[in-house]
C-alpha cells in the first residue's frame, strides 16, 4: 500500500493525500451511523488527477488481488444512507471533490451553469442569482452538500415539482470512468438523440459506475415575485384535496408544496422556540405552499388568496397564512427544514425516504400508522416531505421513556420490513431521493424486481469490472 501512496502523493500532492490526522471528517457519515476507517483521504484538484488517482488506484487492484484496494468518491459527506464513506477494511480511498468547487461557465442566452463536482449547491444557487438565473434545487443540506453528491443520487429537495429531481436540471456531464478515462459529455443540448443516454446512466448511481467531475445544468429566469403560504388542514387527505386545488389555480406557479405532521412540527417548537411555528396545536398537519410569479406580487398574492378562500370553502384547510414579507417566508422554510435537525435533538430513530403515488398516500399514512402503533404501542411518527411529488420522510421515534439506541437495535429491522412491505402494497418505491447505499442495498433484493437487478448487475459489472468504485453501495454484484 505505500507504494500506492508515494504515487497519489505524486498525482496530487502530498499535503492532498490525508494519512496521520483525525479524519473523522470524511470517514464518519453525517448520521453518525458508521465510522469506517479509510487508507487515506485524495484530494485532487483538476479531472486530470482524478483520472490518473483512479488508473493508479486500478492498476494496484490488478497487481494485488489479496489486498483490492476501491474508491469511494466523496462530495459534502451529507449521504443519509452511507453511500460516500468508507468502510473498516482500511483499504479504501476517500476521493473528496471538495477542491474542484469552480463555476466553470455561464451561458446566458443558453439558460445554462457549468460547474464543477465539489461546488456546494448553495454556491452554485448565488452564482446562478449573480447572473440573474434562477438554479431551482433546493434542499435543507444545500449549505454544505455538493452538486456532484446532489447528481450522484439524483437528490430531490423541495421544488422537484415544478422543475424535476436532479437529473432533470443536467444537460451534460463530464466523467471520469472507472478505467480512468475521461467522457467528455459538457453539453449543452436539449435535443441529443444520438443513441444511449450515458447521462442517465451515471446520474443516481451513487458512484458506482465512475466519478462525476464537473456537470452543464439548466438555469430559469428569475421569477418576478415569490409568496409562501402555510396552510392548516384536518387530514392528510385534506391535504391531498388542497394540492389538486393549487394545481388549478395556480398551474406552473406552484412551485413548493410540502406537508409537515403534528408531531414533526412539535418537535421543532420544543427544539427550536425561536422559530414561532404557526398553527400546529390543533391541526394534524401543516402545508406549505410557495408560488412563483412571472408578472407581479399583486398576481401572486390574488391567486394565493383565491386559493386560499376555494380551499377554506372547500373545508380542506381549517385556517392559513400567507408571509407578509420576505423575512417571515424564510422563517417559515427554515421551519420545514429544521425538522431533521429538531428530530435528531430527541434522540437516534429510524428514517424513511419513500414515494408514493399522491392519491396513495392518505390510505398508505393510515394504513401503516395504525400497523406501527399495534407492533409499538406508544410509538412516535415523524411524517413530513414533499407532498407534491408524492416523497415522505416518514420517519419513527422510540416511544417516550424508551432508551433510543435500544430501540434502533430491537425494532429497526422489524421497522423497515413493515414500512417497507406498507410502501411495495400502495405502489411505491422504498427510496425517493435520498438513495440506497449501503443502508438498503440488501433490502434492494427483497423490493426491486429481478430483472432490473439483473440489468442493473450487468451494468455496473460492463462498466466497473473491477468492483473499484464505491463496492458494497446499490446493487452487490
Amino acid at each position: 500500500m505505500q507504494s500506492l501512496l508515494l504515487e497519489l502523493q505524486s498525482i496530487v500532492g502530498i499535503s492532498h493525500v490525508l494519512t496521520d490526522r483525525d479524519l473523522t471528517a470524511w470517514e464518519q457519515d453525517w448520521r453518525k451511523r458508521a465510522h469506517g476507517k479509510a487508507l487515506a483521504v485524495v484530494r485532487p484538484g483538476n479531472t486530470t488527477e482524478v483520472a490518473d488517482v483512479v488508473k493508479a488506484c486500478a492498476r494496484h487492484r490488478a497487481e494485488h488481488p489479496d489486498h483490492p484496494v476501491s474508491i469511494v468518491p466523496q462530495g459534502g459527506n451529507t449521504s443519509l444512507v452511507v453511500g460516500s464513506t468508507p468502510d473498516d477494511s482500511g483499504q479504501q480511498i476517500v476521493l473528496s471533490l471538495q477542491r474542484m468547487n469552480a463555476v466553470r461557465a455561464v451561458d446566458a442566452a443558453n439558460l445554462t451553469i457549468t460547474l464543477e463536482a465539489g461546488c456546494i449547491l448553495q454556491t452554485a444557487q448565488e452564482a446562478a442569482r449573480a447572473a440573474g438565473f434562477l438554479f431551482p434545487l433546493s434542499l435543507a443540506a444545500e449549505g454544505s452538500c455538493t452538486l456532484g453528491g446532489n447528481l450522484g443520487s439524483n437528490a430531490g429537495g423541495t421544488q422537484v415539482l415544478r422543475f424535476g429531481n436532479a437529473r432533470e436540471l443536467c444537460l451534460g456531464l463530464e466523467v471520469v470512468t472507472a478505467q480512468g478515462e475521461v467522457w467528455q459529455g459538457l453539453s449543452g443540448l436539449r435535443k441529443d438523440n444520438t443513441g444511449y443516454d450515458l447521462r442517465d446512466l451515471f446520474i443516481g448511481s451513487e458512484g458506482t459506475l465512475g466519478i462525476i467531475t464537473a456537470a452543464t445544468m439548466k438555469l430559469y429566469p428569475l421569477p418576478a415575485a415569490q409568496l409562501t403560504a402555510w396552510a392548516a388542514v384536518p387530514s392528510m387527505q385534506a391535504a391531498v384535496t388542497l394540492l389538486g386545488l393549487a394545481h388549478r389555480h395556480l398551474g406552473a406557479g406552484l412551485t413548493g408544496f410540502e406537508v409537515m405532521g403534528q408531531f414533526a412540527l412539535s418537535l421543532v417548537d420544543k427544539h427550536f422556540k425561536q422559530l414561532r411555528v404557526p398553527l400546529f396545536a390543533d391541526w394534524p398537519f401543516c402545508v406549505l405552499l410557495e408560488i412563483s410569479d412571472h408578472e407581479s406580487e399583486l398576481h401572486a398574492r390574488t391567486q394565493f388568496e383565491g386559493l386560499l378562500e376555494a380551499a377554506m370553502i372547500d373545508g380542506c384547510v381549517g385556517d392559513a397564512v400567507i408571509a407578509e414579507n420576505l423575512t417571515r417566508a424564510e422563517m417559515l422554510w427554515h421551519i420545514r427544514e429544521s425538522i431533521s435537525l429538531a428530530q435528531s435533538e430527541e434522540g437516534l430513530n429510524i428514517k424513511h425516504d419513500i414515494s408514493v403515488p399522491v392519491s396513495g398516500i392518505p390510505a398508505f399514512v393510515q394504513a401503516t400508522d395504525a400497523l406501527l402503533e399495534k407492533a409499538i404501542p406508544g410509538v412516535r411518527l415523524v411524517n413530513f416531505g414533499h407532498l407534491g411529488d408524492g416523497n415522505l420522510h416518514y420517519n419513527v421515534q422510540a416511544p417516550i421513556g424508551m432508551d433510543p439506541a435500544a430501540f434502533l437495535r430491537d425494532f429497526e429491522p422489524a421497522v423497515n420490513r413493515l414500512v417497507f412491505d406498507s410502501v411495495m402494497a400502495h405502489g411505491g418505491s422504498i427510496s425517493a431521493e435520498h438513495g440506497v447505499g449501503s443502508l438498503k442495498v440488501d433490502h434492494l433484493v427483497h423490493y426491486k424486481s429481478p430483472v432490473a437487478l439483473n440489468l442493473m448487475r450487468a451494468v455496473k459489472r460492463a462498466l466497473d469490472p473491477q468492483n473499484l468504485m464505491n463496492p458494497g453501495r446499490v446493487i452487490e454484484v
